[in-house]
C-alpha cells in the first residue's frame, strides 16, 4: 500500500483532517455572511451559493480519503438530495458523490490478500481455484472480488480493508465533527440523531460473520421468490473479515436509471416490495437501501446484497407502525395522537391538533399511504426530507423535542432512504395500493403483487 493509499487510523490525525476543514469552512461562511451586509440580495445569494458549493465539494474530498464510517456518510449523501448545494450545481455535485460511492479505493491486492490468507490460515490458491485480483465493487469498509471454487462455482468474495476496524472506530470518535461540517451546508440535518444511529450499528457492520448470518436469513426467506434474489452464502468459507456468496451479475443502478419508464417502474416496485415487505411481513430487513446494493439480473429478477446494517423488528413494534398507518389512512386524527402518545412518540397530547397531525401524516408518508399514483423524483424526495427536518413545521417542530423510541428509528431510515432511491429512479406507481397488502391485508392489484401472493401462499 502506498503512502497515499493508507487508511488513517489515529484519532489525532483523522481529527485534525476534519477539524481543519470544519474550522476553515465555518470561518469562510461567517466571512461571507458578514460581507453580505453590504451586498445586494442577488450578489449575497450568489456568494453564499458559491461558498455552499465549496463546502460540499470539500466534504466529498474529505470523506473520499477516509474509507471508514465517514465514507458511509458520503455514500448516504450520494443518493439523498437534501439540498446540500444550489440547484444549478446539483447535477455536477451528484456526479462527484456517485464517484465516491462507486469507485474502488486504492488498496493494493497485496494488502487485501494478506487479510484473506490471514482469515483462512492458508494460501489463497488452496481455498479458491481462481481469484481475480481486480475488485468488481467497493463497499464502505471492504472490496468485492470474483473467484471460482474448486467445484467450479463462481463466487463473490467480500473482504474487509486492512485496518478498517481501527479506522471506523476512530471515525466514531470524530463523528460529531463530521456531522457539524455537514450541518453547515444542510441545516435541516439532525447531527445528534444521525450520529446515535450510526454508532449503534457500525460495530455490527464490522462483523462479517454476523452479516453472513443476516444474509442467510433473507436468502432462506426469499428462496424461490419470483422476482427477488438474495445470493446464497457459502457458510464454510465465510469468516469475520471475509464473506463468500453466490456470484450474480447484471445491470447496476446507473444503467437502470436509463431504462424506459415501464421497466424503471417495475424495478421501483420490486425495490419498494423488498425493503418495506421485509420490514412489515418478516420483521427483519436491510437498513441500507443503497443504489449499489441492488442489481437487475438478465432474467428480470432483482438481486439484493450487503446486509451489514440489519434490523430485527419485534412483532409488536411492526404492528404499532401498521396501526399508525391505518389510523392516518382513515383520517382518525384524535386516535392517531393517542396512538403516538401511547407508543412514546409524543408527549403532551394537547399540543397537537388532530387536523394538523393528519395533514403532516400526508406530507411525510403520504407517498406510500395515499391510494393514488404518485411520481417519485429527486425533487419530491428532497421536499419530504426537508419538511421532516424543518424546525418551522408545526408538527415536526414539536417532534424534534421528543425522543423517538430506538426500535422505530431504523424503520424511519428505511422509509427515507428507500424514497431517496426511488426518487433517483424517477418511478411512478400507486405505492399506497401496494402497501395495503401488508397494512390491512388487501388483495394485490399489480402483476408483481399477484406473483408475490402466490409465492407466500405456496402456490407458485
Amino acid at each position: 500500500m502506498s503512502k497515499d493509499d493508507k487508511i488513517p487510523t489515529g484519532r489525532i490525525r483523522r481529527s485534525s483532517q476534519i477539524g481543519r476543514l470544519a474550522a476553515t469552512q465555518a470561518a469562510k461562511q461567517m466571512g461571507t455572511r458578514a460581507a453580505n451586509v453590504t451586498r445586494t440580495e442577488e450578489a449575497s445569494q450568489a456568494a453564499l451559493s458559491k461558498r455552499q458549493l465549496e463546502t460540499a465539494e470539500q466534504i466529498v474530498a474529505a470523506l473520499g480519503t477516509m474509507k471508514g464510517a465517514a465514507m458511509k456518510l458520503g455514500q448516504m449523501l450520494s443518493f439523498m438530495d437534501v439540498g446540500l448545494v444550489p440547484e444549478e450545481f446539483r447535477e455536477d455535485f451528484q456526479a462527484k458523490l456517485a464517484e465516491l460511492r462507486d469507485a474502488a479505493p486504492k488498496v493494493s491486492f497485496k494488502e487485501m490478500r494478506k487479510v484473506i490468507e490471514g482469515e483462512y490460515g492458508e494460501k489463497i490458491d488452496e481455498v479458491f481455484e481462481t481469484f481475480d485480483p481486480v475488485p468488481i465493487a467497493a463497499a464502505s469498509i471492504g472490496q468485492v472480488y470474483k473467484a471460482r471454487l474448486h467445484d467450479g462455482r463462481d463466487v463473490a468474495v467480500k473482504v474487509q480493508y486492512p485496518g478498517i476496524g481501527a479506522a471506523v472506530r476512530a471515525d466514531m470518535q470524530n463523528l460529531g465533527l463530521i456531522l457539524r461540517l455537514m450541518k453547515s451546508v444542510a441545516p435541516g440535518l439532525d447531527p445528534k440523531a444521525m450520529g446515535e444511529e450510526i454508532r449503534e450499528r457500525i460495530d455490527e457492520e464490522l462483523d462479517y460473520e454476523l452479516e453472513a448470518s443476516n444474509q442467510r436469513t433473507l436468502a432462506r426467506i426469499y428462496n424461490g421468490h419470483p422476482f427477488i434474489v438474495v445470493p446464497q452464502v457459502m457458510t464454510s468459507l465465510s469468516r469475520e473479515k471475509v464473506i463468500v456468496s453466490e456470484f450474480v451479475s447484471g445491470r447496476g443502478f446507473e444503467e437502470c436509471k436509463q431504462l424506459p419508464d415501464e421497466e424503471r417502474n417495475r424495478i421501483g416496485e420490486i425495490i419498494f416490495r423488498f425493503y418495506f415487505g421485509s420490514m412489515y411481513r418478516h420483521h427483519q430487513f436491510s437498513g441500507d437501501p443503497h443504489p449499489g446494493n441492488s442489481m437487475l439480473l438478465d432474467d428480470g429478477r432483482m438481486a439484493f446484497m450487503d446486509f451489514g446494517l440489519f434490523k430485527r423488528l419485534p412483532a409488536h413494534v411492526a404492528e404499532f407502525e401498521l396501526e399508525l398507518q391505518r389510523l392516518g389512512i382513515q383520517r382518525r386524527g384524535e386516535d392517531l395522537i393517542d396512538h403516538l402518545s401511547k407508543g412514546g412518540w409524543i408527549s403532551g397530547k394537547k399540543d397537537y391538533s388532530p387536523d394538523e397531525v393528519v395533514r403532516q401524516f400526508d406530507e411525510f408518508i403520504g407517498w406510500f399511504t395515499k391510494d393514488e399514483e404518485i411520481a417519485l423524483t429527486p425533487e419530491y424526495a428532497t421536499k419530504v426530507m426537508l419538511e421532516m427536518s424543518d424546525p418551522r413545521s408545526s408538527f415536526f417542530g414539536k417532534m424534534r423535542h421528543e425522543t423517538l423510541p430506538p426500535d422505530h428509528l431504523f424503520g424511519r431510515r428505511l422509509e427515507t432512504l428507500t424514497l431517496a432511491v426511488l426518487g433517483q429512479l424517477r418511478v411512478t406507481a400507486n405505492w399506497g395500493g401496494i402497501a395495503r397488502e401488508w397494512i390491512d391485508g388487501s388483495p394485490p392489484r399489480t402483476e408483481l403483487g399477484r406473483q408475490e401472493a402466490a409465492f407466500y401462499a405456496g402456490t407458485l
